[in-house]
């Protein structure tokens, strides 16, 4: 993993609803995170290898490549392996959210979204981005001085 791509984090929010996807691009940027937007898979899986993006929000229903489609070819991308995905969708059933979990996917929300929830796991899914940069910084570091020190 790199640097954070902004000091609250850099969000893509990929959704073919130019009005979901307007009102979700606001809220964020109220708390003021930085944002991406895509309107379906082919731009989004552009736009993670082109661009430094810490977090995706993924429409499931789209036309051509749906949401699951798009997990499956993030985690083939080197840059989308390891990059948290929540899922927004109007579909609140088991098949899907069993099926956004084998794709990798970290959170599901169910739209209507709630600002409030929607900051939670925003906030929820940064915090551990953070917490992993730091701990591969730390065995960065440790790889480093060990080589110093023969160890």
């Amino acid at each position: 993993m790199t640097a954070p791509a902004s000091p609250r984090g850099r969000i893509l929010v990929v959704d073919d609803d130019h009005y979901t996807r307007d009102v979700t691009v606001r809220l964020l940027r109220l708390k003021g995170y930085e944002t991406l937007e895509a309107e379906d898979g082919p731009q989004c899986l552009d736009m993670v290898q082109r661009e430094p993006i810490d977090l995706i929000l993924l429409d499931v229903m789209m036309p051509g490549m749906d949401g699951f489609q798009v997990c499956a070819a993030l985690r083939e991308l080197e840059r989308g392996k390891a990059l948290p995905v929540i899922l927004l969708t109007a579909r609140d059933d088991l098949e899907a959210r069993r099926e956004g979990m084998h794709q990798g996917v970290s959170e599901y929300l169910v739209k209507p979204i709630s600002s409030h929830e929607l900051y939670a796991r925003v906030h929820a899914q940064l915090h551990i981005v953070g917490l992993t940069r730091a701990l591969e910084r730390v065995e960065q570091n440790l790889t480093s001085s060990s080589r110093f020190t023969g160890r």
